[in-house]
């Protein structure tokens, strides 16, 4: 016999274990059956389990699991991700608390220090994925920095470069002063700023008393100015485009340019142009050809470059200074209070500065092309769609990226240096050493380039890479395309794109058919989770308190296609009473002697409870089945709920309780095999989101061959009974309507009231003296007449009764002397008058312009949802008042 208590924690660890042990979780490389890929983010070796990863990898294993039981030959490819920067910080913090710098241990002793930190550390994050049911193929987990994916590495920067898609170039990239590297813009935060907006008035060469006055939030910065732009259409400047302006402190003539990078509307209309110091002054600066003036060091402090007085200061004292001398030059027109975004490194946590530095870029355009083409014609499609239009937007727009990192934790940059500064890009350092030889023509001393990769490089070939590629494996032949990539919709960017462009490129094909994006995870007020606010939510505090199988249900139902999860507690702990609920069913079925009957045939059952049930069940599979494949994981958990919390457990259960303990002694045992069947087939739907309730229930109930996890989908065609279904769910239209009814007029549950039923269909007439047992038993009914004559109801309702209607039939309930109907009457009416008041100041709220402008989008959505809540309570309540007034 099942325990009365289900404890997660103590069959959790078991069936994990179990499973991955028996290696159940293998791909079968050599199997006939269908291959289905998915391929896992890897999560960065550093990290640990948050709620964003919780709802991502449950999704995918939904999915994997799913695809199991229908027959494919499933791998769900894991591994972890070396993270560049986040994990060499890690390391140099370590050693910083030991009074140690990377420079102390030099770079071979570092990066030997940060293998061993990740051999030591780094398996946090697979055992937390174990920890929430996840069933990748671990026996093929791979690292980005394993020696296999390090060969594809260099072999895609190596072609990359002889076909001219990756160039050596000074370009303008994020530069993190305190990091020493160029990172990427997804680790650029943008933080708004409290600043000033400075105007300065620039003296035109050749026309005295004449000025030209630019507005910036960076005064430090014009001393690298190259020109001041000012738009084509602007009249005011019309006269002094071409002419020169003689730069302040300086002493450089610099031109005025017509360019429309400068906004009329904005500021003064004229821009002064820094190419080597802002994005948008360097695109002006290549359309002028404009020199390129770099004024900061690595540390961005000021340089030979600018007047001897200002050299090797920080860059925000030659601010103070540079705004000094204007105002002592009678240069400083006006400083105005200025709230603008800044950008800042999300892991230094200092401002970030455009800077001019020799990197190693990708022509990402180039590449861009077919990734674009493959989205365009459907070969790969975004679901949510409209997800494809940020996709188009980015891509249509790609700048060359930037993939070299002054780091040391990654892929070194496989180029080596030649005495006069020629480089050699080859896969190993023999190959450059020959190439220079050949070069040079003679043996040459070379030195290797000290960058690394952009992790997103690496990541970028994860599709083929994880397979075996650049060999030619079987899993490369097979594996590959994927079928569906699961992941959030921030790094489409820069992930998404990017496998994309590599895949084409190097396999002819695309990475994956389907893209499905989630959405975030947010707190139950629709805040973004964040420790500043204090509203993180912990998973595994979520799993130790309520169990595995409960957050997993949770996130699967609530991510809706196109909208954000708004988790609370509660909700977690509403479903971890539905796995109680299940467990409670599963003890009841097991008191009343149902067992699995082998040969059991649900087609062959005659009792019309049980044909009603078989259909259903036949129903709840393919409805299932159908939501998780087309990625529905809130229709999918809400339909495996809604059958087994109600349709199973309230009705059926119910509607057997007179079959099992009556004399019947067929329909007995016809009904508890049904009742077995149906309970297998609920753990079978039911597998994929709460994968560990289900397998210990499917050990339980009976003696298995096999577990759970490895069983087929139920393949349940031909079960419909249409006859049945329509009586049964007629009994239940009726029950649920009287149990409403009862509910809303507050009629006390001991009370047992008459039910009156006039204008019922001669079909249903048959229904109602069929089941009438059931009906007064599981309505608290004192008499059930299903042929009630007018005379009759008019006489039942002289003392007050509610009215209600079931199909063509209505149903009389007599109230009096149960409630005080006028009482009823009264509170109803001011329910109503007190919710219409709520929705009016919501209104209120909702008609003021200045209040939708002001407050947080979640805020506004709030507003909206209440409202709905509370229209949709008072429609509920006139309908009641209605019922009492009808009769």
């Amino acid at each position: 016999m099942l325990d009365k208590t289900y404890r997660p924690a103590e069959v959790e660890p078991k069936h994990y274990e179990r499973w991955e042990a028996q290696g159940a979780f293998a791909a079968h490389t050599d199997s006939n059956a269908a291959p289905y890929t998915i391929m896992m983010p890897p999560p960065n070796v550093t990290g640990s389990l948050h709620m964003g990863h919780a709802l991502t990898f449950t999704l995918q294993d939904v999915l994997i699991r799913y695809r199991r039981m229908t027959g494919k030959d499933a791998l769900w490819q894991p591994g972890t991700d070396h993270a560049g920067i986040a994990t060499q910080m890690v390391v140099e913090r370590q050693l910083e608390a030991q009074k140690v710098t990377r420079h102390d241990l030099g770079r071979d002793n570092f990066i030997k220090r940060v293998w061993e930190w990740k051999a030591e550390s780094g398996g946090t994050i697979t055992r937390q994925l174990r920890r929430l049911g996840a069933s990748p193929d671990w026996a093929k987990e791979r690292f980005t920095m394993d020696e296999g994916l390090s060969a594809a590495v260099r072999k895609v920067f190596v072609t990359l470069h002889r076909q001219g898609l990756i160039y050596r170039a000074k370009r303008l990239v994020n530069w993190d002063p305190k990091l020493h590297t160029a990172i990427s813009d997804l680790e650029v935060e943008q933080r708004e700023v409290k600043g000033h907006m400075w105007h300065f008035r620039y003296p035109v060469e050749g026309m005295a008393d004449t000025f030209i006055t630019v507005a910036t939030t960076r005064p430090e910065t014009m001393l690298g100015d190259a020109a001041v732009a000012v738009h084509p259409e602007d009249e005011r400047f019309a006269a002094l485009v071409g002419k020169m302006v003689r730069l302040p402190i300086v002493n450089r003539l610099i031109p005025i340019v017509a360019d429309e990078y400068s906004d009329p509307t904005k500021g003064t209309g004229a821009v002064k142009i820094t190419p080597a110091h802002d994005f948008n002054d360097f695109q002006v600066g290549v359309r002028h050809d404009l020199p390129q003036i770099n004024i900061f060091d690595r540390d961005a402090r000021t340089i030979d470059e600018v007047p001897e007085g200002y050299r090797g200061l920080d860059r925000y004292d030659a601010r103070k200074k540079v705004v000094e001398e204007f105002e002592a030059l009678g240069l400083l027109d006006k400083i105005e209070p200025h709230t603008h975004m800044v950008p800042y490194g999300d892991r230094s946590g200092v401002v970030i500065e455009p800077w001019l530095t020799d990197q190693w870029f990708v022509d990402a355009a180039t590449l861009a092309k077919p990734a674009i083409e493959a989205v365009e014609t459907g070969k790969t499609r975004f679901v949510p769609k409209h997800w494809e239009n940020t996709y188009f937007e980015w891509m249509r727009n790609i700048q060359p990226w930037c993939i070299s990192r002054q780091i040391w934790w990654g892929h070194q940059v496989p180029a080596w240096y030649g005495p006069d500064g020629a480089f050699f890009v080859e896969e190993t350092e023999d190959e450059a050493r020959a190439a220079a030889a050949a070069h040079y023509g003679k043996d040459v001393e070379l030195t290797r380039d000290s960058d690394v990769l952009d992790t997103w490089f690496s990541s970028a070939l994860w599709p083929f890479s994880t397979l075996g590629w650049p060999e030619k494996t079987p899993e490369l032949d097979r594996y590959y395309p994927g079928d569906v990539l699961v992941t959030g919709f921030d790094i489409i960017f820069f992930w998404v794109a990017r496998m994309m462009m590599m895949g084409i490129h190097f396999m002819g094909d695309v990475p994956f058919r389907d893209i499905y994006i989630h959405a975030l995870v947010r707190d139950e007020k629709g805040q973004k989770m964040s420790k500043s606010k204090g509203n993180i939510i912990d998973p595994l505090d979520l799993i130790e308190k309520y169990g595995c199988d409960a957050l997993r249900f949770t996130l699967s139902a609530l991510a809706a296609q196109g909208r954000d999860v708004k988790l609370a507690e509660s909700r977690v702990e509403g479903y971890r009473n539905f796995a109680t609920k299940l467990w409670n069913a599963a003890r009841f079925c097991q008191m009343n002697e149902c067992r699995p009957v082998a040969g059991f045939d649900p087609k062959a059952v005659k009792e019309t409870v049980n044909r009603w049930i078989v259909a259903k069940t036949a129903e709840l599979a393919a409805k299932v089945g159908t939501a998780i494949e087309g990625y529905r994981y809130d229709a999918a958990a809400g339909g495996a709920y809604q059958f087994v919390w109600g349709t199973f457990c309230d009705w059926y259960l119910e509607f057997a309780k007179p079959i099992f303990n009556g004399g019947d002694e067929a329909a007995k045992a016809e009904t508890r095999a049904t009742a077995a069947w149906v309970l297998d087939q609920i753990l079978h739907v039911l597998h994929p989101l709460m994968p560990f309730i289900t397998e210990e229930l499917w050990g339980q109930i009976a003696e298995r061959d096999g577990d759970l996890m490895l069983r087929s989908w139920p393949a349940l065609d031909g079960l419909a009974a249409p006859e049945a279904e329509e009586e049964m769910d007629w009994v239940v239209r009726v029950i649920s309507t009287v149990r409403g009814v009862r509910a809303e007029m507050n009629v006390p549950p001991s009370a047992q009231v008459d039910l009156l039923v006039s204008g019922l269909a001669e079909t249903k007439r048959g229904w109602a003296k069929t089941h009438a047992d059931l009906i007064t038993r599981l309505v608290r009914l004192t008499a059930f007449d299903a042929q009630a004559t007018p005379e009759r109801v008019a006489q039942a309702s002289s003392h007050g009764a509610a009215q209600m209607v079931v199909d063509e039939a209505t149903l009389v309930m007599p109230l009096g002397g149960v409630i005080d109907v006028d009482k009823e009457r009264s509170r109803l009416d001011k329910e109503i008058a007190r919710l219409e008041g709520e929705i009016a100041k919501v209104d209120k709220k909702l008609g003021n312009a200045d209040f939708v402008a002001k407050a947080r989008p979640e805020v506004v959505e709030e507003q909206h949802e209440r409202r709905a809540d509370w229209a949709g309570a008072v429609d509920k309540l006139r309908e009641a008042l209605e019922r009492l007034s009808g009769a």
